[in-house]
């Protein structure tokens, strides 16, 4: 039986980019601990499958196709979570992408469309659905950095300073909703075994070796490796733990 520190029943969760990789990990976490989801993405076929898998965990789970760099589409997003599913405790901010690329070599257009998938998009989501957290009476965000959010790379030009502005928007936020019983946290993934760092090994020359020789777990995460810190960050087992950004890396940022 689920521990009441780690119950999520009765909770209603949103996980942006949840139809696959870290997402739809911390989805299956959230969902086993009881929660409800509510799958944002854009890619509706992918979304019905995610939505298919948590509804076999014995919730409720709805896709909404939402863009979420867009007010008006995440606004409606909002509307129909609490419409359809009654509430919002937690938000996961999870959506992004990459374009691998030296900053000399970045475009502008390139640059604008990393920085809303991945920064911009957690300031909108968090913004619109900050009435509901706080109506929750003790609201979850957590937001998706990278260890780019503590190391730079050659080829992460875009991506690493989203990244990094992830943690500072997290600190910011913790403070400035503190008081409404809102906890905002970060996590930070390691090299984890996706779709999106598939296309980095075949980019980068030697980059999964390089990650296997400087991981001390001796390994690529797994996109199940976030459903415990997911159910952590989203449970009142982390009532009094707020403004952090925790590596889920298999030690990669503490090899010296």
């Amino acid at each position: 039986m689920t521990s009441s520190r780690f119950d999520l029943r009765g909770k209603v969760a949103i996980v942006t980019g949840g139809n696959g990789g870290i997402g739809l990990g911390m989805a299956r976490g959230l969902a086993d601990a009881g929660a409800d989801i509510a799958v944002v993405g854009r890619n509706e076929t992918k979304s019905a499958a995610a939505v298919a898998d948590l509804k076999q965990r014995g919730v409720k789970a709805i896709a909404v196709t939402t863009d979420v760099t867009d007010k008006a589409a995440v606004a409606a997003m909002v509307e129909r979570v609490v419409g359809e599913l009654g509430r919002i405790d937690v938000l996961i901010n999870n959506a992004g992408m990459s374009i691998r690329k030296p900053p000399h070599e970045l475009e502008l257009d390139e640059w604008n469309k990393v920085i809303d998938t991945n920064l911009t998009s957690a300031f909108v989501c968090s913004k619109l659905a900050y009435p509901a957290l706080k109506a929750s009476g003790n609201g979850k965000v957590i937001n998706i950095g990278s260890m780019m959010s503590i190391f730079g790379a050659s080829f992460a030009t875009a991506y690493a300073a989203s990244k990094g502005g992830i943690v500072q928007y997290t600190r910011a936020c913790a403070n400035a909703w503190a008081p409404d019983n809102i906890q905002v946290n970060a996590i930070l993934p390691g090299w984890i075994d996706t779709d999106l760092t598939r296309g980095a090994r075949q980019q980068v020359s030697g980059l999964h070796e390089r990650v296997l020789a400087r991981t001390p777990a001796g390994r690529w995460g797994d996109i199940d490796d976030f459903a415990g810190i997911a159910v952590f960050l989203a449970s009142p087992a982390s009532n009094f733990v707020t403004g952090t950004a925790i590596p889920v890396d298999g030690g990669f940022s503490v090899m010296a």
